[in-house]
């Protein structure tokens, strides 16, 4: 497993790299792919990283894991390769940015968009085994992805992060609330929406709100 990761991260994580966990998850991930199909391909693990530097982050984004299904994962957090039917979270956040923003549903669902203008498009598990959702839960992802959360916290200033169901949520326990927007809602799966615990969170313009009266420039979602 190559680690592609933009420079202005590895000043930041290069110390993770060297640690027992990271090697060990490096090694299993190396034998998930080897041994079956995995996604997103391999060169894509750590876009979310390539596609949003690390003085760029205004917005961090927490899924839990990638999409498990043939060629839509693409190592963004709820994010699809162009051409890609929208699962059914994607279709709920589009239509909460509708809702909220007056945007209209966009034809493609891959948020690259989002990353180049800032947006850390961050799972907590950057891998999976196709078609087995979890699968690489609890190798190793998780104690890295920890680490990217706090490393943004301590060494970035008025982020917005968007915390969406009970797992990212729980993140919040490494976050600095006194210097970054921690908005929460119910997570953008249809088990949740459907609930009333997502529709209406208005975290969209929220985002924005906070980031402009910060003198930052707004996301276009």
């Amino acid at each position: 497993m190559e680690v592609n990761i933009h420079p202005s991260w590895k000043a930041h994580l290069s110390t993770e790299f060297e640690k027992d966990y990271f090697q060990k998850l490096v090694t299993f991930v190396k034998n998930e792919y080897a041994q079956g199909v995995c996604y997103p391909k391999g060169s894509q693990i750590f876009s979310a990283f390539e596609h949003c530097p690390f003085e760029n982050v205004k917005v961090v984004i927490i899924g839990q894991d990638p999409y498990h299904g043939v060629n839509q994962a693409n190592g963004l957090c709820f994010s699809v390769q162009d051409g890609i039917e929208h699962p059914p979270s994607l279709i709920n956040i589009f239509k909460e940015i509708e809702q909220d923003l007056g945007i209209p549903y966009p034809i493609s669902g891959n948020l690259e968009r989002w990353a180049s203008q800032g947006v850390l498009l961050l799972n907590a598990t950057l891998t999976v085994r196709a078609n087995q959702a979890g699968s690489h839960q609890n190798q190793g992802w998780e104690t890295f992805t920890d680490s990217v959360i706090r490393v943004v916290s301590e060494k970035s200033n008025q982020v917005v992060f968007l915390l969406w169901g009970g797992y990212a949520k729980k993140k919040s326990a490494l976050i600095d609330a006194s210097k970054h927007c921690i908005l929460t809602s119910g997570h953008p799966s249809p088990l949740s929406a459907n609930r009333g615990y997502w529709f209406g969170n208005k975290h969209f313009s929220k985002a924005n709100d906070f980031l402009t009266s910060v003198g930052k420039s707004p996301i276009q979602w």
